[in-house]
């Protein structure tokens, strides 16, 4: 398969950046429109406070007259003297300005000139002429002090129009270059949109164009479209790796009918594995013995790895002995020879505490050392494990007649198969286990059930044919007379005892039915001892699982069994309760027993030990209550955390 190694990315330097040029655009631009912006604001705000100017000083043309009036007319001194008050007060705000309306004159020498040369005619005469009216009160004098104010007043007016005039002047200048500065702004927004434009074309609109027109080419399995690369920024960049990128798909595709047939080998040689590995794990899940596990697994993982021969080895744990259980494409010399081996005498056993052994070809090994495989004409061998619960319990061979490699997959499914065939050995073990340690629980049972009954009652009778032996001898026939009835009792109750065991270890469930089985076992009791007998059911809860309902009948027929023998009843009630939890009584109506008398003979009474080893065997509880001549009642409570799914 063809692989490309595409560079690294480019890092540019700050200066070659799209976004920095775009950045440092932005920011000239910006200064340069706030800087007019600026410089018109500062424009209408000096027209703003020069024409508040004007208005002042106009004002005090008006306010001159005004008090001309006042003074002619002969008001009170405090209109005058307020009159007075307001004229200086706007004399001072046109020198010092007054910045909250805004009101200040423009700064040009003439300007400031003249209104000092107001301000002191002002201050030097028009004021004090004003005021000495108001102090005479000779009327000749009054008079003569008014006429003096009236005299000064054109000439006052006249500085007065003058300095509103330079104002006037000064403010249409600024005027100008407010027009002038707007036409300005204009223009170099005018411009700038259009160094935007253009800028915006040639550093992105172009290159995106032109990227856009290579992939729509390339859409069209045009492969050999190439971008010019005509910048060194980002666009440049992304040029170059769009080039990259079409040497690489152009490579790609060429080698692309390769690469997906590489894909498609390996994947039907994962299906492969997968069918194989699901093919051995269905076989190993059988119920199979350990030879034909063995044989199975062996034949199918030759097929899969196409080997000419193999073994499965069992370790014998306490003499580290390895016995070849199940072999194919093997001679019969070598099986003689190997069947039984310490675990270092060949690879095969060697590999139970290495691990896993892969021999590719035997002539580049040791050739002084004797390799029975190479001399059955063997060249290549792979041995693995057999484990279970991480414990090595065997080996695997395969031999194959040429020289082969096994790969890292197959070796990986020969692993997890080795470990499926140990489970599988392993459960098939503990299956077998199971069913002696069964078996053996079952034929104790049946051992007490034989001890207790059988032998008694042929120690009985064995009593009684010595007795019998011993009147034959003294010729008492009345004695014979009375034996003879009590042998014919004890063969009789023997035969029961045995006909009763045997129903009982034969009994089986049909499909599962604990009901109708414990029916047929109250109607077969009845037949046979004539106690009348009732069997009832209640709740719906799920049935129990089949290895405890044969538990169940089995303590319902030793119940029944010893009621047969003991308690003399004229009635026997079964009651069965299945809910969530299980429960059984048994209760006749016969002698009854005494319970403490029971407790002293400890594990004597056969009938109630063999009841509680199978409720203990159930997990079950069991209980028993009797009283003299008020029968026996038999319990068995099963909870529903130790009940069987069925």
């Amino acid at each position: 398969m063809t692989t490309t190694n595409l560079p690294a990315p480019i890092v540019l330097p700050m200066g070659k950046r799209l976004t920095f040029r775009i950045l440092v655009t932005t920011v000239v631009g910006l200064a340069l429109t706030l800087m007019a912006i600026g410089y018109t604001l500062l424009l209408s705000w000096q027209l703003e406070g020069g024409g508040a100017a004007i208005n002042e000083a106009g004002s005090l043309r008006m306010r001159s007259y005004r008090m001309a009036m006042l003074l002619e007319q002969a008001p009170s001194n405090g209109i005058v003297e307020q009159e007075l008050l307001d004229f200086n007060r706007t004399l001072s705000e046109l020198q010092s300005g007054d910045p909250k309306r805004p009101l200040f004159l423009p700064q040009t020498a003439a300007i400031r000139e003249q209104v000092k040369k107001v301000q002191d005619e002002w201050l030097l005469s028009i004021q004090v002429n004003a005021k000495n009216v108001l102090r005479e009160t000779d009327p000749a004098l009054r008079r003569q002090a008014l006429s003096q104010y009236e005299q000064e007043l054109p000439t006052f007016v006249h500085n007065i129009n003058q300095l509103v005039i330079l104002v006037e002047v000064e403010l249409a200048e600024k005027t100008t270059w407010l027009r002038l500065c707007q036409t300005a702004l204009i223009f170099m927004s005018l411009a700038a949109s259009i160094a935007l434009l253009y800028l915006l074309y040639l550093w992105i609109v172009g290159p995106v164009t032109r990227m856009q027109a290579g992939i729509a080419r390339m859409s069209k399995d045009d492969l050999s479209v190439r971008l010019p690369i005509e910048t060194e920024d980002e666009f440049g960049v992304l040029a170059q790796a769009f080039n990259q990128m079409a040497d690489h798909v152009q490579t790609v595709h060429r080698t692309l009918e390769v690469r997906v047939s590489e894909k498609t080998a390996k994947l039907q040689a994962q299906n492969h594995e997968m069918s194989t590995l699901y093919e051995v794990a269905g076989f190993l899940a059988g119920p199979h013995t350990i030879e034909e596990l063995c044989r199975g697994f062996l034949h199918r993982i030759m097929q899969r790895m196409q080997a000419d021969g193999g073994t499965v080895r069992i370790l014998d744990a306490v003499n580290d002995n390895m016995h070849i259980t199940v072999h194919a494409g093997i001679s019969e010399a070598m099986i003689e020879e190997e069947h039984c081996i310490k675990k270092d005498d060949c690879l095969c056993g060697a590999a139970a505490q290495q691990g896993i052994i892969l021999v590719r070809d035997f002539r580049l090994l040791d050739q002084q050392k004797r390799y029975r495989c190479q001399e059955e004409g063997y060249v290549s061998l792979a041995v693995f494990q057999i484990l279970t619960r991480e414990m090595v319990i065997g080996s695997f061979s395969l031999h194959f007649s040429k020289e082969r490699i096994v790969s890292a997959e197959e070796r990986r499914l020969l692993e997890i198969l080795g470990k499926n065939l140990g489970s599988a050995i392993e459960n098939q073990r503990l299956i077998a286990k199971e069913k002696e340690f069964a078996v053996s629980q079952e034929r104790n049972l049946l051992a007490q059930g034989l001890h207790d009954s059988i032998a008694q009652g042929l120690n009985f009778l064995n009593l009684q044919v010595q007795m019998l032996e011993d009147s034959l001898k003294r010729d008492e026939i009345e004695e014979i007379r009375d034996i003879a009835p009590l042998l014919r009792a004890g063969v009789q109750e023997s035969y029961e005892d045995v006909r009763e065991l045997l129903l009982n270890f034969r009994t089986r469930l049909q499909d599962s039915n604990l009901e109708s089985e414990m029916r047929n076992v109250m109607a077969k009791f009845q037949r046979q001892t004539g106690v009348h007998s009732e069997i009832h059911f209640a709740g719906n809860g799920a049935p129990l699982a089949p290895e405890q309902q044969l538990q169940v009948l089995f303590i319902l027929q030793e119940a029944l069994s010893n009621v047969r023998k003991h308690a003399q009843a004229s009635e026997v009630q079964v009651k069965i309760d299945n809910l969530r939890d299980f429960t059984m009584t048994v209760h006749d109506d016969g002698l009854g027993f005494d319970m403490d008398k029971v407790a002293e003979k400890g594990d004597g009474h056969v009938g109630l030990r063999i009841m509680r080893e199978r409720a203990e065997r159930l997990s079950a509880q069991f209980s028993i209550e009797s009283s003299s001549e008020h029968g026996t009642t038999i319990a068995l409570h099963l909870l529903r955390q130790e009940r069987l799914v069925a």
